[in-house]
């Protein structure tokens, strides 16, 4: 697994090198401090993955990681970064990220780069928390029929996102439990999702 590291603080850019590279195939091709470097970075080596942190001088993480994926539209970025600001993780799955983790969490970025490889979004377990309170303040159902979604899918598309269980959503929804998982299952289906949480990312990108 080819990898690129992009962080202005070099000690980390350094520590996660010796990290990633302490396991077979793993390999880092190049370390760069800045958002700019890292595009250049990225356009040379095209990697499996660039992980990058979120603040940097100049030009973000973020930023740099919306000029990749323009060109790069498979471009497999994995955020590791010590701030979880709605403001970040929301641009963060808008521009397409496959990852947002945080740095405290180091024993995680090796399983986080084999899930992103394998074609999996990961999202560090305070990230998955922040989900539903972070979606449910950009709520505005649009477009759903577009992807093939009635509108009882989508209200549940939307209880979803908001992290409720099956049994909330049986309630809230006057439905029995049964029936609301054979129709998570259809929505999988239909949506070519794997789980619970890639609904929660596609409800974000696609139908809030």
């Amino acid at each position: 697994m080819k990898i690129i590291i992009v962080d202005d603080d070099q000690l980390v850019s350094s520590s996660l090198k010796t990290i990633i590279e302490t396991y077979d195939g793993f390999y880092v091709l190049g370390i760069a401090n800045s958002g700019e470097d890292a595009i250049k970075l990225y356009k040379r080596h095209q990697p499996d993955i660039l992980v990058m942190d979120i603040r940097m001088d100049k030009m973000s993480g973020l930023e740099a990681a919306e000029k990749i994926i323009k060109t790069f539209a498979n471009a497999k970025i994995l955020f590791l970064t010590t701030f979880m600001d709605d403001e970040y993780i929301i641009k963060a799955l808008k521009i397409g990220a496959k990852g947002y983790i945080l740095k405290q969490h180091y024993n995680s970025i090796i399983p986080a780069l084999n899930a992103v490889y394998s074609g999996q979004n990961v999202f560090g377990e305070e990230i998955i928390n922040k989900l539903p309170s972070v979606m449910s303040k950009h709520s505005n159902k649009k477009n759903y029929r577009d992807y093939g979604i009635v509108e009882k899918e989508f209200e549940i598309i939307t209880s979803v996102s908001k992290g409720l269980s099956n049994k909330e959503i049986a309630k809230e929804l006057y439905l029995g439990e049964g029936t609301v998982r054979n129709y998570i299952s259809v929505i999988l289906e239909k949506l070519d999702l794997r789980d619970r949480t890639q609904l929660a990312i596609f409800y974000f990108n696609h139908l809030s």
